[in-house]
């Protein structure tokens, strides 16, 4: 085989991997969430479904701007990285260090970008909450 080939062969090899995997972490992204975190306990008020790739896709939200890990004042998350529950950070019952209560970190991320975008509720309980 001649080095071209060889070449041509690798590099193929090499895109068709990273195309491959790139399919597989599209697929695990799901296309609508439902916020009902258990950490919660017994809802008030039901639970938030979220058009997930709408948000991304239609809206230009960022992973980044809701997915997040910070490590010195940083947020060094980034698109591929797990995403964690995050109950697993922000306490139902109360603020940790810089950590707001779970409640006040999904109504702070949540409302301030639909009051900044100007658009989508950010008002009353039932914009976002179904009847529990």
């Amino acid at each position: 085989m001649t080095r071209k080939a060889l070449v041509f062969v690798l590099l193929t090899a090499f895109f068709g991997v990273v195309c491959a995997a790139g399919l597989l972490v599209a697929a695990d992204v799901p296309d609508e969430v439902i916020i009902k975190d258990p950490a919660f306990g017994k809802f008030k008020k039901g639970p938030v479904k979220l058009a997930h790739i709408k948000h991304n896709k239609e809206y230009g939200v960022k992973c980044k701007d809701c997915h997040h890990v910070y490590e010195g004042g940083k947020n060094t998350w980034k698109e591929g990285d797990p995403v964690q529950k995050c109950s697993e950070c922000h306490d139902p019952k109360k603020k940790q260090g810089k950590a707001a209560k779970l409640k006040n970190a999904f109504h702070k991320n949540c409302k301030s970008c639909h009051q900044q975008a100007g658009k989508g509720p950010a008002k009353k309980c039932a914009e976002c909450h179904e009847q529990a």
